[in-house]
């Protein structure tokens, strides 16, 4: 048995590689083969072409890689004609992955998404084209199964793999014990991928200059995901003059080792829901895109732990945060997105936590909650066993023949 994979973002090469590894683990013939990066190639999968290289944002940056993006294009329909894989894995990345779905459906090659677009916040009218092209949707939040399935698609829920992850995790002893001080330390975590360290960083190092102000004993690290992030974080740290450090591949012992963080957007915040870290979450954008995100954002938060500690996904009011609304306190993780400087207010949350000890409690007790309800792993076993259940019903189908009546169908709602 083959299945191609196609992934783009660094989260998904991650989550990709867990996949891969229980699906092999049940099935040591599998052959995984396609895109994705250097997680998935650890766990035993033939990469074509590392497309995590190529993760981009806007459109614009999409149009710049065009040529590449249409020869990998190409590529996978040739591949799909020739070798016939049993099936196609997705995750995430919809822009190309749209372009994939549709090549394995019109080669009649059954497709899972695992860890679908966030339709939902954004752009539900295009949930016509999941129901059209892909034939299992492998949702990672709760709510996400019932909105799925209530507009057609065939949908399991099997959890966010980034808990799995996490849950394997293991903290470098030796690095904590030499980091570890008495002092109060905020980490910076400015995001994986180079658009979102030059948008964001310059706020949050912005914003560090003021917690130093108001709190001169405080430490700062920064947690870069690859070398040239590192590099970039570097340069800029020593325009501003603050003792700031920056790691490369430490964020788990930097979050573990923090009071409190400040954060890009992103899955990220799952890890500090999983660390009970209070945190301060910025999403910098342009003005252009601030103004058109206010057509297509449906939902009032952009970070995922304040969705999932939400009561209501779709609320009449869909305003940003702001720490002046009557409810702001009941946000888990203060969040700004924003075309705006930030970083005062960003600072008022950090120093809030550092000098006020019961604030930083009561935060740090409501996050803990939360994670008791929401960070359960075993969501790589789940879509593994799921995928191989559904791919050998689907050849016991085919051994017994079609069935001897017309399909009917159905028209649903957007």
């Amino acid at each position: 048995m083959r299945i191609f994979f196609s992934v783009g973002e660094p989260s998904g090469d991650l989550h990709g590689g867990n996949l891969i590894r229980e699906l092999k683990r049940r099935d040591p013939q599998l052959e995984c083969v396609g895109y994705g990066g250097p997680k998935m190639a650890q766990a035993g999968c033939q990469i074509h072409e590392d497309l995590t290289r190529l993760a981009v944002m806007w459109v614009w940056h999409a149009v710049l890689h065009l040529a590449k993006f249409l020869r990998l294009i190409w590529r996978a329909g040739r591949y799909f004609r020739t070798a016939r894989p049993d099936a196609v894995v997705l995750i995430d990345y919809p822009g190309f992955n749209w372009w994939i779905a549709r090549l394995a459906a019109r080669n009649r090659i059954p497709v899972f998404y695992y860890g679908p677009p966030q339709m939902w916040a954004w752009a539900g009218w295009r949930v016509g084209k999941m129901r059209r092209l892909v034939d299992h949707v492998l949702c990672k939040l709760p709510f996400e199964e019932t909105w799925y399935r209530q507009r057609g698609c065939h949908t399991c829920y099997v959890g966010h793999p980034y808990f799995d992850e996490l849950e394997r995790q293991q903290l470098d002893a030796n690095f904590l014990a030499r980091r570890a001080t008495q002092r109060p330390m905020v980490t910076i975590l400015p995001g994986s991928r180079t658009q979102e360290v030059t948008h964001n960083l310059r706020w949050l190092l912005k914003a560090a200059a003021i917690v130093q102000q108001r709190v001169p004993n405080v430490q700062f690290a920064i947690a870069a995901f690859r070398s040239h992030h590192a590099e970039m974080a570097a340069k800029m740290v020593k325009t501003t003059g603050l003792p700031i450090d920056v790691f490369v591949g430490r964020t788990g012992e930097l979050i573990h080792l923090a009071d409190c963080c400040m954060a890009c957007s992103g899955s990220v915040s799952l890890e500090l829901l999983y660390h009970a870290k209070p945190a301060v979450i910025l999403y910098w954008i342009s003005r252009l895109a601030y103004f058109v995100q206010g057509f297509f954002r449906k939902v009032k938060y952009i970070t995922l732990v304040n969705l999932l500690a939400s009561d209501e996904l779709y609320p009449a009011d869909l305003r940003p945060y702001d720490p002046r609304q009557a409810d702001a306190d009941k946000v888990l993780m203060p969040e700004y997105l924003t075309c705006a400087d930030k970083s005062a207010e960003i600072a008022g949350h950090v120093v809030e936590w550092l000098t006020d000890r019961a604030r930083w409690d009561a935060r740090v007790a409501a996050l803990q909650a939360l994670r008791a309800r929401m960070c359960l792993s075993g969501a790589s076993q789940r879509a593994a066993e799921y995928i191989l259940q559904q791919l050998a019903g689907r050849a016991a189908a085919r051994a017994v023949g079609p069935p001897h009546f017309r399909a009917v169908r159905v028209k649903y709602p957007a």
